[in-house]
């Protein structure tokens, strides 16, 4: 049972990456996504649900509670930049 857990999350993981991994190529320096995004559940955005990269910052769309937020996220310190909360119908 628990491999198949360990599966599922790693098809969502690859699924939910994908955007991040089609677009560019992190700046030099870069901590890996996954680092990025455990720090981001530290402090409580669970769950990611949207991970890009444009113009050489992380762009996550991720739940705080019961709200959704915007975040944009500095690749080589994940320091937070921006966070704006997003209504159900907003995409940035």
């Amino acid at each position: 049972m628990k491999a198949l857990s360990k599966l599922m999350l790693a098809a969502v993981a690859a699924t939910a990456l994908h955007p991040a991994i089609a677009s560019e190529k992190p700046p030099p320096g870069a901590m890996a996504l996954s680092t990025i995004l455990t720090k981001l559940e530290q402090q409580g955005y669970t769950p990611i649900v949207e991970v890009d990269l444009e113009q050489g910052h992380w762009k996550v769309e991720a739940y705080k509670g019961d709200e959704k937020h915007g975040l944009e996220v500095d690749p080589n310190s994940a320091e937070i930049l921006s966070d704006k909360p997003l209504d159900g119908d907003d995409n940035d």
